[in-house]
């Protein structure tokens, strides 16, 4: 049985994507996206670790975007008259957190890959975090928003040491 999280991730991305846009064009976007979803998706994997974890945020919500928008000084209020803005509800501040650690530092995202083996959302099914773990030259260019340490420092010291406390005492942020 797989748990779906696929909103929370899609819209914790999406989230990411606007707050730290790419650096070119379509493929540049497309890149920069495709490593916010993996880093959300990783992250989104270890806050709810099991099926039972992600129906629960199925059913109760994620929290939304309030607060990030607060730190990152948006206007948004997830309250858009044409419900253009509803997305955000399903925004998960801690995997946002997450994400932007993972992001940053590249040794603490092979660590939680590396948690993530055996767990419920990778029993039977390969995944594969290329863009997370090894960004080559134009996932780099494309993604120097998304992945530049002190841009994220506000967004990911906000629960950054819960997830280095989960993936081992003392792990910091590489700078």
């Amino acid at each position: 049985m797989r748990a779906d999280l696929s909103p929370v991730i899609a819209a914790t991305a999406r989230w990411l994507t606007r707050a730290y846009p790419s650096c070119g064009g379509a493929l540049a976007s497309a890149l920069c996206e495709a490593q916010a979803r993996q880093a959300v998706t990783v992250a989104a994997w270890l806050r709810y670790p099991t099926v039972m974890d992600a129906a629960l945020v199925g059913m109760a919500g994620p929290g939304g975007s309030a607060g990030l928008d607060r730190i990152c000084g948006s206007d948004a209020d997830g309250t858009g008259a044409d419900g253009t803005d509803a997305w955000r509800s399903w925004v998960d501040e801690v995997v946002a957190s997450w994400a932007a650690c993972l992001l940053a530092d590249p040794g603490l995202a092979a660590l939680a890959v590396a948690r993530l083996d055996g767990g419920d959302h990778t029993t039977g099914v390969p995944v594969e975090f290329r863009r997370l773990l090894t960004p080559d030259t134009r996932d780099r260019e494309a993604a120097a928003l998304l992945r530049h340490p002190d841009l994220l420092a506000h967004v990911a010291d906000l629960h950054g040491p819960r997830l280095r406390d989960l993936l081992g005492p003392g792990q910091a942020l590489i700078a």
